[in-house]
């Protein structure tokens, strides 16, 4: 290859690059844009939704647990179970799996299966199984006991965790009794005819 061929090909290479740093720089005239008065953009920031059936933005009311049990149907807690079954029993003497036993849990002292290796937090809650915290740790595990092993997210539906509730009291002996406003309870809703 001469000289001349060399000098051709050069000569091509250098007008190609001069030709695209040309139509970059009339790009940028073309189609520039003024100075940003803020870099980047604002992310959109999640609000609340209203109450059902409620007035404003403030968060629901969720009635106390004593109502919310009294509406409770032990058939819909069972079926609501199905997802809990996969970590534990249900069954009296079944042992633990993933998760401690839960037959007989309601009035039962905090970490205290048998075999079962509990978190720090858990072994460190103490007291007893009330349905009060039931209703807490179902709506809420990790918010609960802090660096619980429980990987279940919670559940947000107040009723739901009531259904579940009432189907735990039922799995004992001798079930605790439920809250005073709840099923079977004294008829102070309806007084006496006279």
């Amino acid at each position: 290859m001469d000289s001349f061929e060399i000098n051709k090909i050069a000569g091509a290479t250098l007008s190609a690059l001069l030709l695209a740093m040309g139509l970059s720089v009339i790009g940028q005239l073309i189609f520039a844009h003024g100075p940003l008065l803020k870099p980047g953009y604002d992310l959109p920031v999640p609000t609340e939704a209203p109450a059902a059936g409620g007035e404003g933005g403030g968060a629901a009311a969720v009635a106390p647990l004593a109502e919310r049990l009294a509406k409770a149907d032990v058939s819909k807690g069972q079926a609501n179970t199905k997802a809990c079954q996969a970590c534990h029993n249900f069954e009296k003497g079944a042992g633990a799996k993933v998760g401690p036993d839960l037959y007989g849990v309601v009035d039962r002292p905090k970490g205290s299966v048998e075999g079962f290796a509990y978190s720090d937090g858990m072994k460190a809650k103490g007291g007893d199984w009330t349905f009060d915290d039931l209703d807490h740790f179902l709506a809420n595990p990790k918010a609960y006991v802090s660096g619980t092993k429980m990987a279940f997210a919670g559940e947000a539906d107040p009723q739901k965790r009531a259904d579940i509730i009432d189907y735990l009291h039922t799995l004992a002996e001798n079930p605790v009794p439920l809250p005073a406003a709840a099923k079977g309870a004294a008829p102070a809703a309806a007084p006496e005819a006279k």
